[in-house]
């Protein structure tokens, strides 16, 4: 997939916070004990079939931190 993130760091899913609409999807930089968090959607969640133990893409640009599924 293209983007234009300069930004692309590798991660472990390591917990998915679920709410009635949105979700919280924590990650562990992989090679690091550095983590982070992204918010989407619920239906993104399950789009992109996230669950712990994924390894994932943070694209980080300005403000918004992306995940995307190898």
């Amino acid at each position: 997939m293209k983007h234009g993130a300069r930004n692309d760091i590798l991660a472990t899913v390591t917990a998915i916070k679920r709410g009635g609409v949105m979700a919280q999807v924590e990650v562990e930089l992989v090679g690091t004990s550095y983590r982070m968090s992204s918010v989407m959607t619920i239906d993104s969640v399950e789009e992109l079939n996230l669950k712990e133990g994924d390894t994932v893409h943070v694209l980080a640009k300005a403000v918004n931190v992306l995940l995307v599924k190898p």
